[in-house]
């Protein structure tokens, strides 16, 4: 039993795995394919061994995207030393395992308010590139409307007056927006609002259809 046990090997003892999610297994494999002298014979073990690779992660999406990405593992796994050709003709080099990903830059706001959101933001320049005035109007209200349940969300703990919304969405558009003072810009109200001024169109609509209608008929 002694003999055994002093036989035993602890994997901080082995060499550090490229990529641990394919497995020693896997590693231990492509090594063996970089030995293999004969050229067609390690180009055969090498595909077999990315189509392993694919079985062991099968992906639905972009087949042919992931096998690409196999392959640059496996060259990555035996530290580059891999001869052979990849389905692609591209033989990935040491340099990508070098390269920095591209930096993210940290989104930056138009609105120093961001506790409205940048959807707001992005409904209030829609809202000064309309032209039809009564339909501007009606939109102005909703955002009015919705920035002061954005408020109240963000802030519970304080009372929130239809004055401050309307200042800071004057202040959001660069002074190109506002709401009349004697709109109110609750937001189940404002919704109301706008479903009967829809329904009103839809109706208008449909007595204009009909007056016409009759007139066809009267002719």
């Amino acid at each position: 039993m002694a003999a055994e046990a002093h036989k035993m090997e602890y994997n901080s003892q082995r060499e550090k795995l490229a990529i641990a999610e394919y497995g020693r297994n896997i590693q231990n494999l492509l090594d063996h394919v970089v030995k293999i002298e004969d050229d067609e014979e390690r180009q055969k073990h090498a595909n077999r061994m990315v189509a392993l690779m694919l079985q062991m992660n099968p992906q639905s999406k972009n087949l042919a995207e992931y096998k690409e990405k196999l392959w640059r593992h496996a060259f990555m796994i035996t530290d580059y030393k891999l001869n052979v050709k990849t389905p692609t003709g591209e033989v990935p080099a040491e340099t990508e395992r070098r390269l920095k990903p591209q930096q993210i830059p940290y989104p930056t706001g138009k609105s120093k308010k961001r506790h409205y959101g940048h959807l707001v933001q992005d409904m209030i320049d829609k809202a000064i590139e309309m032209e039809d005035e009564e339909k501007k109007s009606a939109f102005v209200t909703v955002i009015a409307s919705y920035m002061k349940l954005a408020y109240q969300t963000w802030n519970r703990e304080h009372y929130v007056n239809d004055e401050i919304i309307k200042k800071d969405l004057n202040e959001l558009s660069g002074g190109k927006l506002e709401v009349a003072e004697n709109v109110s810009i609750d937001y189940t109200k404002s919704q109301s609002m706008v479903r009967q001024k829809r329904k009103s169109n839809r109706n208008n609509h449909k007595g204009r259809s009909n007056n016409n209608n009759r007139y066809k008929r009267r002719r």
